[in-house]
C-alpha cells in the first residue's frame, strides 16, 4: 500500500481563513502528490459532504472527508492553522485540520488505518503531540503510527470493577454518513469515557472498515444501550428490551460521559426502548408491547427526512427559475411564454426579447424540478449511489406525465432499490465498481421499468385528477383547502408541514393551472402572517413581550413581508402555547380568504415584492392583513391572560415584563 500521508501531504503553516479554503489548500497537495485526479471534482465531493453535517468537532479538530471517485489512493493531508479554523464545532475554530481523501471503493485495509486515525484524535497526548510538532516529515510518521505516542485504550474495557463487582454495562453502535472518522472517533470517545466513569463500554463500529456484530452474549448482559448514528442501526432487533439512548454520532464525540449518565438513569428508571423485530434481525421476544408503534413513527421520521432532503435540493431551482418566470411576465406579459427560442429569435434592443429570455431560462430551471426531487430523495435514503436511478425516474415522471407525485414515487423506489442492491454480499474485487457503475447501473434499469410499465400510468392518471380536481375548486372547497395549507404553513414555521404544504404548491407551478396558481398564492400569503403578526404584537403591546422580543420583532416585519416565515420562530420557541395556536388561526383566515378572492401566483417567493405578479393583489393583501389581526389579537389576549393571573393572585407587580410568570402561568 502506498503511503496515507507523505510530508509533502503536511502544512504546520496553514494560511488558510475558511473551510473551503483549508480544504482546496489541502487538496491541491494531494493533487501535486497525484492522488487526487480532478481537484474541482474533489472539492465538490467534500462540499457535499460538509453539507451533510460540520466537521468540525471539539478540542480544535476539522476533519473534512468525503469518498470520492476523483480520489486513486487513499490518502491524509494535515494543515495546522495558527488563526483557527471555523468547522461548525460546538467550541469555536479548529487548528488542526485533517483532509481525508478516500476512492469510492476503498480497500479495507486502508479504511483500518484511516478507523485508528479517528480513533488516535481522541487522545490528548497524540494532539498535543501534533500541535509541538515542528518538521513536516515527523508529523506525517507521527500521523502514520511509526513514532511512539500514548495509545488511547481500545474499546473492549475491564470486566470487573477493583473491589470484584460487577460494573455497569453498555452495548453501543456508532456510524456515520460516510463511515471514515465520525463512526470511530464516537466509537473511542465512549470507550475513553465508560473507562473514567468506570462503566464497561463495548462499541460495535458500523463504517467503512467493516461490521462485525456485537456478540450475542455481550448484548444480553448489558445494562443499557447507546446508539450514536447518522444513517440506520443495522439489525436493531437485536437491542430490544433494554434502556436505549438514541443520538447522533457528534453527540458520542462532543459528550459521551452525559450520554453515559443518561444510560444509567433510563435503566434506574427501568425504561425500556420499543424496538420491534421488524427493524430486523430474528428472535422471537416480543416486546414490551409497544413496539409497533414505535417503530412505525421511526419510519416516519425517517420517511420525512427523505422527503425533506429531495425538497431542500429542490428549493433552489424553484427560487431561481419561478423568479425568473415571474419577471419575464412583469417585463412581457404572460403570453410571453409562447415566444419563439430566443437561440433564434433575439433583438438586444427588444423587452420582448429580454422577457423571453428570462422565461426560457426560467423554465429550464423549473425543467429540473422533478428529477431533483426524486434525484435527492433517493440520496438521502442510500447516498451517492442512488443519485443516478433518482434523476432518471424523476425524468421518466415527466415523459409519462406524473408530474410532482411521480417524482416522490419514484425517488422513494430508487432509495429503495438501491438500499436492496446494497444488502447483498459481493466479492471484494467487485467493490470498487458497485457504487460507480453496478448499481446505477443496476437500480436504473429497474426503476426506469417500474416508472414506465407498473406505477407510471397510474400515478399520472391521479396527477391529472389531482389537477382536475384543483381547476375545479370553487365557493366552500377551495375555502378548506385554505384553511388546511395556512394551518400547515403556520404550524411548525419553516418545519416538516410547512414545507410539506410548499412542496405542494411548488408542485403545481411546474405545469401551471388556475387552481395551482390559487394553492401557491394562499400558501405564501399564509406563511407570511406569523412574523408579521409578531411584529405587530410587540408593537402595539410592548409590555407582554421582553426587550429580545421586541428587537426580533422588528426584524420581524421585514422577514414577514419577504416570506420567511422562521422568522417568528424565536417567539414560539419561548411560548409555544399561546403564540403557535394564534399564527395558525391567523394562517387559516389567511388562506380562506386568498382562495375566496381567487388570487393567484405565479412566483414560488418573493413575498410583497411580487405584488404585481399576483392575481387580485389588493385582495390578496386584504387576506395577509386579516390573518395578522386575527392572529395578533388572539396572541395579545392570551399573554394578556397569562399576566393577569398571577395578578389576580397577588404576585405579579405593576408593569414591565417578567419572563419568570410564564413558568407560574403555565
Amino acid at each position: 500500500m502506498s503511503e496515507l500521508i507523505t510530508a509533502e501531504l503536511v502544512d504546520l503553516d496553514l494560511s488558510a481563513t475558511t473551510k473551503d479554503a483549508a480544504a482546496r489548500s489541502l487538496a491541491e497537495r494531494m493533487v501535486a502528490a497525484h492522488r487526487v485526479t480532478d481537484l474541482d471534482g474533489f472539492l465538490a465531493d467534500v462540499a457535499a459532504r460538509e453539507a451533510q453535517m460540520p466537521t468540525g468537532l471539539d478540542g480544535g479538530i476539522g476533519i473534512p472527508h468525503c469518498r470520492s471517485e476523483h480520489v486513486n489512493a487513499p490518502t491524509l493531508a494535515f494543515g495546522r492553522s495558527a488563526a483557527g479554523i471555523d468547522f461548525g464545532a460546538a467550541d469555536g475554530p479548529a487548528d488542526l485540520i485533517f483532509l481525508i481523501a478516500a476512492p469510492a471503493g476503498a480497500d479495507d485495509d486502508h479504511l483500518t488505518i484511516l478507523s485508528g486515525l479517528a480513533r488516535r484524535l481522541m487522545d490528548p497526548e497524540f494532539t498535543a503531540a501534533l500541535r509541538a510538532g515542528t518538521d513536516p516529515a515527523a508529523v506525517a510518521a507521527l500521523i502514520r503510527g511509526e513514532e511512539p505516542t500514548p495509545e488511547a485504550g481500545g474499546t473492549e474495557p475491564e470486566t470487573a470493577e477493583a473491589d470484584g463487582s460487577v460494573p455497569f454495562r453498555i452495548v453501543a453502535v456508532t456510524s456515520c454518513p460516510t463511515g471514515i472518522a465520525h463512526t470511530y472517533m464516537a466509537a473511542e470517545s465512549l470507550a475513553a469515557a465508560g473507562r473514567a466513569e468506570g462503566v464497561e463500554v463495548t462499541v460495535e463500529t458500523q463504517g467503512s472498515a467493516g461490521f462485525k456484530k456485537l456478540d450475542a452474549g455481550v448484548i444480553a448482559a448489558a445494562d443499557a444501550v447507546i446508539w450514536a448514528h447518522d444513517v440506520e442501526v443495522r439489525e436493531k432487533a437485536r437491542f430490544r428490551n433494554k434502556p436505549l439512548v438514541d443520538v447522533g454520532v457528534k453527540a458520542g464525540i462532543n459528550r459521551p460521559a452525559e450520554l453515559i449518565a443518561e444510560a444509567r438513569r433510563k435503566a434506574e428508571r427501568g425504561e425500556i426502548a420499543a424496538v420491534s423485530e421488524a427493524d430486523g434481525g430474528s428472535g422471537s421476544g416480543s416486546g414490551d408491547g409497544g413496539g409497533s408503534g414505535a417503530d412505525h413513527a421511526h419510519f416516519g421520521v425517517r420517511l420525512r427526512t427523505y422527503l425533506m432532503s429531495g425538497v431542500s435540493y429542490m428549493v433552489p431551482f424553484v427560487a431561481a427559475g419561478g423568479l425568473l418566470i415571474a419577471l419575464s411576465f412583469a417585463i412581457g406579459g404572460y403570453e410571453i411564454a409562447s415566444a419563439k427560442s430566443v437561440a433564434d429569435h433575439f433583438v438586444w434592443g427588444e423587452a420582448d426579447s429580454w422577457a423571453a429570455l428570462l422565461n426560457q431560462i426560467g423554465s429550464a430551471a423549473f425543467a429540473f424540478l422533478v428529477p431533483v426531487l426524486a434525484g435527492y430523495i433517493a440520496y438521502g435514503m442510500a447516498d451517492r449511489p442512488a443519485l443516478v436511478p433518482g434523476f432518471v425516474g424523476g425524468s421518466i415522471a415527466l415523459t409519462v406525465n406524473a408530474g410532482f407525485l411521480g417524482g416522490l414515487v419514484a425517488g422513494l423506489l430508487a432509495g429503495a432499490v438501491v438500499m436492496a442492491i446494497q444488502r447483498v454480499p459481493v466479492h471484494a474485487t467487485l467493490r470498487g465498481i458497485m457504487p460507480v457503475l453496478v448499481i446505477p447501473l443496476i437500480a436504473s434499469a429497474f426503476v426506469g421499468f417500474l416508472m414506465f410499465i407498473v406505477v407510471g400510468k397510474p400515478i399520472a392518471s391521479l396527477q391529472n385528477a389531482l389537477t382536475d380536481w384543483l381547476n375545479g375548486l370553487s365557493g366552500s372547497n377551495a375555502v378548506i383547502l385554505g384553511v388546511v395549507l395556512g394551518l400547515m404553513m403556520c404550524f411548525d414555521m419553516g418545519g416538516p408541514l410547512n414545507k410539506v404544504a410548499y412542496a405542494f404548491a411548488v408542485g403545481g407551478l411546474a405545469d401551471p393551472t388556475d387552481g395551482s396558481l390559487k394553492v401557491m398564492a394562499a400558501v405564501m400569503a399564509a406563511g407570511m402572517v406569523p412574523p408579521l403578526a409578531m411584529a405587530l404584537a410587540t408593537t402595539v403591546r410592548k409590555k407582554l413581550f421582553t426587550k429580545t422580543e421586541r428587537e426580533n420583532g422588528r426584524a420581524a416585519w421585514v422577514l414577514g413581508a419577504s416570506f420567511i416565515t422562521e422568522g417568528a420562530i424565536p417567539f414560539a420557541a419561548a411560548d409555544p402555547l399561546r403564540v403557535i395556536p394564534s399564527v395558525m388561526a391567523g394562517g387559516a383566515v389567511t388562506g380562506a380568504l386568498s382562495m375566496a378572492f381567487g388570487a393567484t401566483l405565479r412566483a414560488p417567493h418573493g413575498g410583497v415584492f411580487v405584488v404585481p405578479l399576483i392575481g387580485e393583489p389588493f385582495l390578496y393583501l386584504l387576506a395577509i392583513a386579516a390573518g395578522t389581526l386575527v392572529a395578533t389579537a388572539l396572541v395579545v389576549l392570551l399573554k394578556g391572560a397569562r399576566r393577569a393571573a398571577p395578578d389576580a393572585a397577588g404576585e405579579a407587580g405593576a408593569g414591565g415584563s417578567d419572563d419568570s410568570r410564564v413558568t407560574v402561568a403555565a
